[in-house]
């Protein structure tokens, strides 16, 4: 999964803009397994198993990072055997598709907070990153036990403490203490579900990403729609606040 394209926006070809950095709010896992009459949490493991071929799919067209909301800081909230669920599958798709992911030249990330996290749960993460930290192909981002608002005030406490000047404090310097600092802000943000929130999801990062929302429930997710999703983009004129002349 080897990524060519360095420029702030890929092309795939001459007529056809491309994404570098699509982020997914990952939707429908739930929805998915009760319309099979299945337990919800197979909705959850079947999204995870989702995920390689979506890589895939990406990555031949040039997108370079994928940012997946896996879980979000809210997400405790829900009944704890499913938390505690989710957290299982999150582990055995570490510990099974980690070497894969590396195989195929994907740099794993995880972008949120590890303290809630069990110990077997953060040194899975922790060897996923060394593993893959070397990794020059499609960078993958999970964000778990991430919410935007929270990754706000925890860059704004690390400025505090790092005793940083404030004459010195930019956009620049701000974006440094995110959690995706090693990332360009997203250019496209796909929904999946139908649902129309952000669900605190990249608040500071989305500022001028193009958004789209599709029925189609995770699981879902396949090749053919992600190409409906991506023409959508290449269609769509970005103007970052400036006026087209020939409006």
């Amino acid at each position: 999964m080897q990524v060519q394209a360095t420029s702030s926006q890929a092309e795939s070809s001459p007529q056809q803009k491309v994404p570098i950095h699509v982020a997914i709010i990952m939707d429908g896992n739930g929805r998915w397994a009760k319309k099979r009459g299945l337990p919800r949490l197979e909705g959850h493991r079947v999204g995870v198993d989702c995920i390689q071929s979506l890589l895939e799919t990406l990555s031949a067209k040039g997108v370079q990072y994928v940012t997946l909301y896996a879980f979000s800081t809210e997400n405790w909230n829900r009944p704890e055997d499913e938390v505690q669920g989710i957290l299982e599958i999150l582990y055995d798709a570490l510990r099974v598709q980690t070497q894969a992911l590396h195989e195929n030249n994907v740099r794993i990330v995880h972008i949120g907070k590890r303290g809630r996290l069990s110990p077997k749960l953060q040194e899975a993460m922790i060897y996923a990153q060394e593993l893959t930290c070397g990794n020059t192909g499609i960078t993958l981002n999970v964000a778990f036990d991430y919410g935007g608002r929270d990754e706000i005030l925890e860059a704004v406490r690390r400025i505090i403490q790092d005793r940083v000047p404030v004459e010195d404090v930019d956009e620049e310097l701000f974006r440094s203490y995110l959690f995706t600092a090693d990332s360009p802000d997203p250019d496209l943000i796909i929904r999946t579900g139908g649902e129309l929130r952000i669900s605190n999801f990249l608040l500071w990062q989305s500022a001028y990403s193009e958004y789209y929302h599709t029925p189609t429930l995770w699981p879902d997710l396949d090749a053919q729609e992600l190409e409906r999703v991506l023409e959508s983009f290449s269609d769509r004129q970005r103007r970052f606040g400036r006026v087209d002349p020939e409006d």
